[in-house]
C-alpha cells in the first residue's frame, strides 16, 4: 500500500462521510451565527440598560459562560441538561439527532457571550451626544438604539465579530466529543476504518484552513470597503 493514496478518499463511502461532516460543520457555523448575533445584541443592550436587574442578569450570563470551557458547555447540554426532562422526552431527543441540537446550544451561548462584549464596546464607542440627540427627538431607549446608535456601532463592531466567527468555525470541531457527526467526527471514523491517518487529516486540516481563510478574506475585504473612521 503506497504511503500516500488520496484516491482512497476521492470517491465512495469515505468521500461521502468526509463531505457530509464538512457540510454539517458549515451548518453548525451558519445556524449558530443566526442565533448568536441577535442574542449578543440583546445581552449588550441589557448590559447598557438603566435597569439594574437587567444589567446584573446580562453580566452574570457573560461571566458564567465565558469562564467555563466550551467543552464543559458541550457536555452539560448533551448529558446534563436532558436529565432534568421526563424520561420519554429525553429518549425522544436522543433518538432525533439531539447531539447536533446540543452542539448548537453550547456554541450559540458561548459565542454570544463573547460577541456581546464586542457589540457593547461598539455601542460605547459612539459619543453620548448621539444618544442624547435621539432622546431629544422623542425616541425611547430602544428606539434610539435601533435607529441612531446601533447602525453606527455595527460599523465599528463588524471586524471583531468576523474574528469571533473565525473562532466559532474552529470551535465547531469540539462538537465531536458529544458524537455530532461533523468534520472531525467523520474524519476520526474514516481514519479508524482505513488507517489512512495522513490523507484523512490532511483533508480535515485543509477544510478548516480554507474556510478560515475565506472568513479572513471577508474581514480584510470589509476593512478595505469600510475603513475605520472617527465617529
Amino acid at each position: 500500500m503506497p504511503l500516500f493514496d488520496i484516491s482512497l478518499l476521492a470517491s465512495g463511502r469515505y468521500h461521502d462521510m468526509l463531505v457530509a461532516g464538512l457540510r454539517l460543520s458549515l451548518q453548525l457555523l451558519g445556524v449558530t451565527l443566526l442565533l448568536a448575533v441577535p442574542l449578543a445584541v440583546l445581552v449588550a443592550l441589557m448590559r447598557l440598560s438603566g435597569l439594574r436587574v437587567l444589567r446584573a442578569a446580562a453580566w452574570s450570563f457573560v461571566e458564567v459562560i465565558r469562564n467555563v470551557p466550551l467543552l464543559a458547555h458541550m457536555l452539560f447540554w448533551y448529558f446534563g441538561a436532558p436529565e432534568l426532562l421526563p424520561e420519554p422526552v429525553r429518549e425522544w431527543l436522543y433518538a432525533h439527532n439531539y447531539e447536533a441540537i446540543a452542539a448548537v446550544l453550547a456554541l450559540t451561548l458561548y459565542t454570544a457571550a463573547y460577541m456581546s462584549e464586542d457589540v457593547r464596546s461598539g455601542i460605547r464607542a459612539i459619543p453620548q451626544v448621539q444618544f442624547e440627540a435621539g432622546c431629544a427627538l422623542g425616541f425611547g431607549f430602544l428606539s434610539t438604539m435601533r435607529l441612531v446608535v446601533l447602525p453606527q456601532a455595527l460599523r465599528v463592531t463588524v471586524p471583531p465579530l468576523i474574528s469571533q466567527t473565525l473562532n466559532l468555525w474552529q470551535n465547531t470541531s469540539i462538537a465531536t466529543v458529544i458524537g455530532t457527526a461533523e468534520l472531525m467526527y467523520q474524519a476520526s471514523k474514516v481514519e479508524a476504518e482505513t488507517f489512512r491517518s495522513f490523507e484523512v487529516f490532511v483533508f480535515a486540516t485543509l477544510s478548516y484552513l480554507m474556510v478560515s481563510l475565506l472568513i479572513t478574506a471577508l474581514a480584510v475585504g470589509y476593512q478595505h470597503r469600510y475603513p475605520p473612521r472617527a465617529v
